[in-house]
């Protein structure tokens, strides 16, 4: 098995790949025409977002959203050379900082923020 991609289920996946693209610089790579489904440029492993509605279609059932109450217990790790700086610009583009950037024993800088859609993020220096 490769991992291959990541979706995380949104309202407005527009407006998700648009805060990705403000908060971490991270550019759009696709939007289909119906709004439904998206992906950032993100390298070999994709990381995209689909609407609530398709996940529900998806599963049969509905989920958890990430929106709703506490954070999920899952990230999506975003690495940077300068996490102070990307902490700095993710919460200035309206995600909520949980942490801030902190030198972990093994020397890795790590902080933690939640974007509008409820999605956890990591930022931190590549191990």
């Amino acid at each position: 098995m490769q991992m291959a991609y990541t979706i995380v289920y949104v309202s407005d996946v527009a407006e998700s790949l648009a805060f990705f693209g403000r908060a971490f610089g991270v550019p759009q790579r696709f939007l289909h025409e119906s709004g439904a489904y998206g992906e950032l440029e993100t390298g070999s492993t994709t990381l995209a977002f689909a609407r609530h509605d398709i996940a529900r279609g998806n599963l049969g059932h509905d989920y958890r959203r990430a929106s709703d109450g506490a954070p999920l217990g899952m990230e999506v790790g975003l690495a940077t050379q300068d996490v102070p700086a990307a902490y700095a610009q993710a919460v200035e583009a309206g995600a909520q900082g949980l942490t801030p950037p902190v030198t972990k024993p093994w020397g890795q800088v790590v902080a933690y923020v939640r974007c509008p859609d409820g999605t956890l993020v990591e930022l931190c220096t590549p191990m």
